[in-house]
């Protein structure tokens, strides 16, 4: 074996070291306990020092009849409105707006105090988040119900306290904590964009619209993926909001698969059905991940070529 390739097989075995800690924490941190769930969702368990009994694939059969798992299910995809596909959009849209329109009008920092205020929300804690929304959302007092009143509205909804329309409560609060990420993340991948090409196209007349789409958002595409692949997961992992705001209700409304795992472990005593749900749900944030990463290298193919 000569000297050169002894030395490229010298710096690959280093460059493996590197990997030792990020596979050691994997281990310890996401495979092990990803393993004892799925071992745990074989047995009907009630926790504690109560025996462990068989159950096979039992609670996945019970689970997929599970009419409140499914209807958590569908308040995911609520989720996912709320938490993605709404903030993306108001997002790329306040951020062109603020770089490319306001930011030549009124200064970067003017700039600069409107997207901290757009970020607000994302720094406050969720407890607090969520106490504020109690507050706006209270059907006696709130601000909401009292702006109503104010223009007529005598008998304002019960906000999260009607099976009807309590997840879209939640959806709005949602959104109002979503909203700050995307635009932080989109205005610091403007920056890298040449101003000329807004320059160019606004000498050729392209108005504001025509840029936005011929440059804002083709020159961020990346940055798009970031944030609707982040923010898909934590709309499938939703839990707090939901805790502080309603507790899965009314009448299971606003109930999502985080929430009911956590009922079914520690208010049901269902340890093996809980930590069935908590394994489906894995399972379907990794085919998620998995989908959006394999879409998204494929598009990144396409654009190199």
């Amino acid at each position: 074996m000569s000297d050169t390739k002894r030395a490229s097989l010298e710096r690959r075995g280093t460059y493996w070291l590197y990997l030792l800690p990020l596979a050691a924490g994997f281990l310890v941190v996401v495979a092990a306990p990803f393993a004892m769930n799925v071992y745990t969702s074989l047995f009907h368990w009630k926790g504690g020092q109560s025996p462990m009994r068989w159950a096979g694939l039992e609670n996945y059969a019970t689970l997929f009849a599970d009419e409140t798992f499914w209807r958590s299910f569908q308040n995911s995809i609520a989720m996912i409105v709320a938490i993605t596909v709404i903030p993306t959009l108001i997002g790329i849209l306040l951020a062109a707006l603020l770089f490319d329109y306001l930011g030549r009008r009124f200064g970067d920092r003017a700039i600069a105090v409107l997207r901290a205020t757009y970020y607000l929300p994302q720094i406050l804690p969720i407890a607090v988040a969520g106490f504020i929304w109690s507050t706006i959302l209270n059907t006696q007092q709130g601000s909401l119900s009292v702006l109503l009143e104010s223009i007529g509205i005598a008998s304002p909804p019960d906000w999260l306290g009607d099976p009807a329309i309590a997840i879209y409560s939640v959806m709005l609060m949602l959104v109002w904590l979503q909203i700050g990420y995307p635009v932080v993340i989109f205005m610091s991948a403007l920056q890298r964009v040449d101003p000329e090409l807004y320059e160019a196209a606004e000498l050729d007349g392209a108005g504001w619209w025509r840029r936005f789409q011929a440059i804002t958002v083709p020159q961020i595409r990346p940055e798009i993926f970031v944030v609707v692949l982040t923010a898909t997961i934590a709309a499938l992992k939703v839990f707090a909001p939901i805790l502080i705001l309603t507790g899965g209700g009314p009448e299971n409304s606003t109930v999502v698969p985080s929430y009911y795992a956590y009922r079914s472990f520690f208010e049901l005593s269902r340890v093996g059905y809980g930590s069935t749900i908590a394994t489906v749900m894995s399972v379907v944030i990794f085919i998620v991940a998995a989908v959006m990463l394999t879409w998204q290298h494929r598009e990144s193919r396409k654009e190199r070529r």
